[in-house]
Formats: C-alpha cells, sequence, structure tokens
C-alpha cells in the first residue's frame, strides 16, 4: 500500500482473480476515503488501464452496486479487495457497463474478450508496466514543478 497526500487518499495494488483472463496481472487501485468513511463509501479507481465493461478505461472508475450504492458500515476496505473487486473481475455484469466496447464483446465474443483482456494485462498490468509509469509520472512532476521557475533557475537546481 502506498500513501499519497495523507490518510484519506492512498494506493492499493491489486493482483488480478485467479482462473481469470485477468490472472497474473497487477494494478495499482487509487482508494479515497471520505470523511465519513466507514459510513460512507470509499472511492476507488484503477490508476493503470484494465479492459473489462464495469470500468472505465480512461478515468478507472469503477461501477459497482455494493460501493455505490448498498454500501453499509459493515463493510471495509478487505471486503473490497478480497472479495468485491475479485467478484466484479470474475463476474463482468455486462448490462450496466461503462465500458460499452468491453460488454458487447464480452456477450458477443467472449474469446476475443479474454484475447483483449490478455493484451491489457500484458500492455498495463505488469509490475514493469507499474514501474515504468511510476517514472514517467515522476519524470513529468518534475519536468511541470520545474516550469514554475526561470530556464536559468531550473538548470541551476538540476546541477
Amino acid at each position: 500500500m502506498f500513501i499519497k497526500g495523507g490518510l484519506n487518499e492512498f494506493h492499493v495494488k491489486f493482483f488480478g482473480p485467479r482462473g481469470t483472463p485477468y490472472q497474473g496481472g497487477v494494478w495499482k487501485v487509487r482508494v479515497y476515503l471520505p470523511d465519513n468513511y466507514p459510513f460512507k463509501s470509499p472511492s476507488i479507481g484503477f490508476v493503470n488501464k484494465i479492459y473489462h465493461p464495469n470500468i472505465d478505461e480512461s478515468s478507472g472508475t469503477v461501477c459497482l452496486d455494493v460501493i455505490n450504492q448498498a454500501w453499509t458500515a459493515l463493510y471495509d476496505l478487505s471486503n473490497i479487495f478480497e472479495s468485491f473487486l475479485p467478484q466484479l473481475l470474475t463476474y463482468p455484469n455486462p448490462v450496466d457497463p461503462l465500458n460499452r466496447d468491453a460488454a458487447s464483446l464480452y456477450l458477443h465474443e467472449p474469446e476475443e474478450y479474454d484475447r483483449k483482456v490478455a493484451e491489457y494485462v500484458q500492455r498495463y498490468a505488469t509490475e514493469e508496466a507499474l514501474r515504468a509509469a511510476q517514472v514517467e509520472r515522476e519524470s513529468s512532476d518534475s519536468e511541470s514543478s520545474m516550469s514554475d521557475y526561470s530556464e536559468d533557475e531550473a538548470r541551476d537546481m538540476e546541477l
């Protein structure tokens, strides 16, 4: 688990469930705990890309009723990462999709869906892909913070 910006927001490393096309994948999942957690549900989203009918490909937002609508204070984060997310990846709900392309493939061409999931796992959900994305983020953060300074000041800071 990585802490980012305080105790209300952090990242969790999540592994794809065995026996699914997501097996072998590793995702960084952003977790935000609202002030009135556990009485209000946490907000979660995948940081690296995942191909799934109920997960928005560009934002990583998860559509899961038990988190978004049926949450109770009896649940906690272990329920999300040990039960709810593995079940969602194992049994997608193509009837209520955030990713219509994934839902259509899942329903009409399941072999093609599994192939595309495996392609995304290899491309975006490996330890190497996570490290590369982290290096890229740190590099762009460094460049953007350097742009706040004049060229001479930025050059001096790099030395």
